[in-house]
């Protein structure tokens, strides 16, 4: 963590303090022990044990990508992941939606006054299952301590950095009309997992959250040759969003077939049941590919059995997305004028 000076020995074991207690300052001696007896034992490595104010990277030739994002999620454990495992798949799979392969991650807490410190625990263990899941080392970070009522228990920044293994540029810029759609998975389970835990609500399915990291089977496009034009992960703002979002910077139609949008039972039935839409739910676990019309199949095979076509690209009308729907009508699906759901990460 971001300490260069050995610990001063707490005065009390740190089973002694049932709560994160207010620092004052990064030396405190309580801030200490968590470095020494809670962060590092989870995040050990040889960079991280060299207890410097940074890490020096050894990094191959090539380009690489770098990324950041901050994770606020209420609550902070619920069916299916945590604050700990968002924080490492949400940097992981915005390094694999750049073509990179993960390597390095940075993890900045700001830990609020009276955070049980079985919470804390309990969360940085997550986060070091999923960075080993992952194969990416932790080898920096920073804590913070805020006053009671200023942190909502807990927030997780994370950067990244990841080597860039796409042979050609990806984005927006190089889809293709006649390009397939592909979606690797069915959508809405990480945003209805998250409401019904926040608010209580029980279903007669449990609901899960689909939080997994995504380089594996984004690697596993290029490693077969798949011409991918565009990656996308459909986090917040759910599909629509994310396929919104390229067709307006490509300036072209993006068609997708909502029969053909893998939607659980028991989600759907949430959904209606709310009275939300899933295709604006929010997912950590679910990513879109844009490929060559020629390399759909393949692409398909690769990315496994609950992967689906969705949809292509299309010359006109230019820069929005549209649907066939259940009954076989065409309509446009734009952005919402708000979010459907309270943000959840």
């Amino acid at each position: 963590m971001n300490n260069g000076a050995p610990m001063s020995s707490c005065p009390l074991p740190l089973r002694h303090y049932p709560h994160v207690l207010m620092a004052h300052g990064g030396g405190g001696r309580l801030m200490q022990d968590l470095i020494e007896h809670v962060f590092r034992p989870a995040f050990g490595n040889p960079l991280l044990d060299q207890r410097h104010d940074g890490a020096t990277l050894e990094m191959e030739a090539g380009r690489i990508a770098f990324t950041t994002d901050s994770y606020v999620v209420r609550p902070l454990f619920f069916p299916g992941g945590d604050i700990g495992s968002l924080a490492v798949n949400g940097t992981v799979n915005d390094l694999a939606m750049c073509g990179a392969r993960p390597l390095y991650l940075s993890a900045g807490f700001v830990i609020e006054e009276g955070l049980p410190m079985d919470a804390l625990r309990r969360a940085v263990a997550s986060m070091a299952a999923a960075a080993r899941r992952a194969g990416v080392s932790i080898v920096t970070g920073d804590t913070k301590v805020v006053d009671r009522g200023k942190g909502d228990g807990l927030y997780i920044n994370t950067a990244g950095v990841g080597r860039v293994v796409a042979p050609r540029p990806i984005g927006p810029a190089a889809v293709r009309p006649g390009d397939a759609i592909l979606l690797n998975g069915d959508i809405g389970r990480h945003g209805i997992a998250i409401m019904a835990a926040r608010e209580g609500i029980g279903f007669e399915t449990e609901i899960a959250s689909d939080c997994m990291p995504l380089h594996e089977d984004v690697l596993r496009l290029f490693e077969a040759g798949i011409a991918v034009r565009c990656l996308r992960d459909c986090t917040r703002g759910g599909l629509a969003a994310a396929l919104i979002e390229i067709a307006r910077d490509r300036g072209l139609r993006l068609h997708i077939d909502g029969r053909a949008v893998p939607v659980q039972p028991a989600v759907r039935g949430a959904c209606e049941m709310l009275g939300l839409d899933p295709l604006y739910v929010a997912n950590e676990g679910r990513f879109i590919a844009i490929v060559a019309a020629e390399d759909a199949e393949r692409g398909l095979a690769l990315l496994g059995p609950a992967a689906a076509r969705i949809g292509a690209a299309t010359d006109e009308p230019r820069g929005m997305l549209t649907l066939t729907s259940e009954i076989g009508a065409t309509r446009v699906v734009d952005l919402l004028s708000g979010e459907q759901l309270p943000r959840i990460c």
